[in-house]
């Protein structure tokens, strides 16, 4: 028999080849089965999505002080205040993107990320309030709803991540327009349009608290069959 028939019946019969390795042979870069998963998947707190969280909350107090120079009214220093606040909205956008794309999720994250963001929308609604540029009225509800989340949000991190919909990065991103524009030293004509959105951001800042309240409970419903089993018998 010549060497070809021998090679084609070992590669009928699953054995390997004197050409190359064989199939089943293991990768260098294919993790041992005595390999812990923690160590595989493990992800460090201080990642480049973190980092950039971190900074969103350092932007914070310099927005605040930026925006209170002088009479908290100077033009040059409004457009410097606009300037930071939307450097630190972005970074909201980016440290979002590198995380997911990079595997760089972590527990701290999902925590401090949120807080971040509230606490940016927060100081900008309360400030631009204390200068008399936007009713104490809209910046309750806004910082009701988004404490109530949250706190919300912490609770049930334990069970699930209720991820973010659609209405609510509408929310934010009209939150985000509004405030901006707000802090911009626009002419008066634009006042009107400016109510518009204003209202926009709160009627989105309601219903997708209500939907997020909503979530929530069906999860603890779904995470305590005997409670909703109990609630849902006749009296």
């Amino acid at each position: 028999m010549s060497a070809d028939g021998k090679s084609q019946d070992s590669i009928r019969a699953g054995l390997p080849s004197s050409n190359g390795p064989s199939a089943s042979t293991p990768s260098a870069n294919t993790p041992s089965p005595d390999t812990p998963a923690s160590s595989v998947q493990e992800v460090p707190i201080l990642n480049i999505a973190n980092i950039l969280t971190m900074l969103r909350i350092a932007l914070v107090p310099v927005f605040l002080i930026v925006l209170f120079v002088g009479d908290g009214h100077e033009s040059g220093w409004r457009i410097g205040a606009a300037a930071v606040f939307v450097i630190a909205a972005l970074t909201d956008r980016i440290d979002g993107q590198l995380a997911r794309k990079l595997g760089l999720t972590t527990d701290f994250g999902r925590i401090a990320d949120p807080i971040a963001d509230k606490a940016l929308i927060g100081a900008a609604l309360v400030g631009l309030s204390v200068l008399g540029d936007l009713s104490w009225w809209v910046t309750g509800i806004i910082a009701f709803r988004e404490l109530s989340v949250t706190v919300l949000r912490i609770v049930v991190i334990r069970h699930r991540v209720i991820p973010a919909s659609r209405g609510g990065k509408l929310k934010t991103l009209v939150q985000v327009a509004a405030i901006f524009l707000l802090i911009l030293p626009l002419p008066a004509f634009l006042d009107t349009s400016l109510v518009v959105l204003i209202w926009i951001a709160v009627a989105l800042t309601v219903a997708t608290g209500l939907d997020y309240v909503v979530q929530a409970f069906a999860l603890r419903r779904d995470k305590h069959p005997s409670l909703a089993s109990s609630e849902d018998k006749p009296n």
